[in-house]
C-alpha cells in the first residue's frame, strides 16, 4: 500500500476517472489515511478548483464516496469537508451544464436522504449552486453507478450479460480499422504484457497470504473486545485498498489486451491481404515462366534443326587461286 504525501495524492487525484472503480479505489486510499485528512481535503479543493469543468463532478463523486464510507470510522472527513464543500458545489456549478446541475442536486438529495448533514447546510449548499433548480426525484436520473448505494440495494438497470474478450474482439471485426498495423509497437505492446498484473506474483501471493476472517463476515460475531475489532479493522482496509488497486491494474490489463488482440487481428488481416497479393504475383510469375520455358523449348529445337556446317565439303581445295590485280593489269613483251 502506497504511503500518504501531498504530491501522491495530487498524482492521484490527476488519475482519478469517472468510474466506479477509480472512484472507489482512490476512496479507500483517501479512508485508510484519514489521520491525514485536513491535509486530504485541503488538497482536493485546490485541484477541484485548478481541475477542467468536466471532472469536477467527479471530484464531488469522490467526496460523497469518502464522506459516506468513513461515518463508521471517526467523523473526520464530514466536518472537514464541511468547511469547503459551499465553495467546491459553487466552483462545480459555476458554467456547467444542466445534467451536471442535476447530478450535484442528487448527491445533495442523497445526503439529506441519509442524514449525512442537516438540512440547514443542506439548503446552504443549494443556494451555492447556480439558478437554485428544483430538487429532482432519485428515480429520475439514469447516472452511473458510482454514488454510494445502501447495503443489499439491487439496481433498478437490468445488467446485460457480459462478452468474453474472445467474444468481444471477434464482434468488433467489422469495425477493425484499415490502417496498417505497426509491427515494432505491436511486439512491444505483447512483450509488455509479459509484465502485466496477472503476471505479478508477489501481488498474488499477497492477496493469497490474507487472513480468511477478512472475507468471512461469521468472524464478526466471534469478536469479543475493542482491540480485536479495530486490529480487524485494520486488516479488512489493507485488504480492500490491496484487492482495490490489484482489480484496477487486471482492468486496465483487460482493456490493453482488448486492444492488442484488436491489433493482432488486424495484423492478420494485413498479413491475409499481403498473402493475396503475393499470391497474384506468384501466379503471374509463375505464368511467364511457362513462356520463357516454352520460348525455350522451342529455339533448342530450331537449333538442333539446323545443318553442322562443319561437316560441309571443302569446295575451294582445287581451284586455282584468283589473279591479282596485277597479273590482270600486265602486258607481256
Amino acid at each position: 500500500m502506497s504511503s500518504f504525501s501531498d504530491p501522491n495524492l495530487v498524482k492521484k487525484l490527476g488519475e482519478l476517472n469517472n468510474t466506479q472503480q477509480s472512484i472507489q479505489t482512490l476512496s479507500l486510499w483517501l479512508i485508510h489515511h484519514r489521520k491525514h485528512a485536513p491535509s486530504i481535503v485541503k488538497i482536493w479543493h485546490r485541484e477541484l478548483i485548478k481541475a477542467r469543468p468536466s471532472k469536477k463532478l467527479t471530484f464531488i463523486y469522490l467526496a460523497n464516496d469518502v464522506i459516506q464510507n468513513s461515518k463508521k470510522k471517526g467523523p473526520e472527513f464530514a466536518k472537514n469537508f464541511e468547511t469547503v464543500l459551499p465553495d467546491a458545489f459553487t466552483n462545480a456549478s459555476r458554467g456547467s451544464e444542466e445534467k451536471t446541475k442535476q447530478s450535484l442536486e442528487r448527491v445533495l438529495s442523497i445526503w439529506q436522504e441519509r442524514g449525512v448533514y442537516d438540512k440547514h447546510f443542506i439548503q446552504k449548499l443549494r443556494h451555492s449552486l447556480d439558478g437554485k433548480p428544483d430538487v429532482p426525484k432519485v428515480e429520475k436520473f439514469e447516472e452511473k453507478p458510482i454514488l454510494s448505494e445502501k447495503p443489499g440495494k439491487k439496481s433498478k438497470r437490468q445488467i446485460e450479460p457480459e462478452l468474453s474478450l474472445l467474444e468481444e474482439v471477434e464482434s468488433m471485426q467489422a469495425h477493425i480499422n484499415a490502417e496498417a498495423v505497426d509491427t515494432e509497437e505491436l511486439v512491444k505492446r505483447l512483450s509488455d504484457l509479459e509484465h502485466s498484473a496477472s503476471c505479478d506474483a508477489i501481488v498474488r501471493e499477497k492477496i493469497a497470504a490474507l487472513p480468511p476472517e477478512v472475507s468471512d463476515i461469521g468472524h464478526v460475531d466471534k469478536i469479543q473486545d475493542r482491540k480485536a475489532a479495530e486490529h480487524l479493522s485494520r486488516q479488512v482496509d489493507e485488504a480492500c485498498v490491496l484487492l482495490a488497486e490489484y482489480n484496477t491494474r487486471l482492468s486496465a490489463e483487460l482493456e490493453e489486451r482488448r486492444k492488442v488482440a484488436l491489433m493482432l487481428r488486424g495484423f492478420i488481416n494485413q498479413v491475409k491481404g499481403q498473402m493475396q497479393d503475393t499470391e497474384k504475383q506468384l501466379l503471374d510469375y509463375r505464368s511467364k515462366l511457362a513462356r520463357v520455358s516454352t520460348v525455350r523449348q522451342e529455339l533448342m529445337s530450331h537449333i538442333q534443326n539446323l545443318p553442322d556446317l562443319t561437316k560441309l565439303p571443302d569446295v575451294t581445295g582445287g581451284l586455282a587461286p584468283l589473279p591479282s590485280a596485277g597479273d590482270l593489269f600486265s602486258y607481256s613483251t
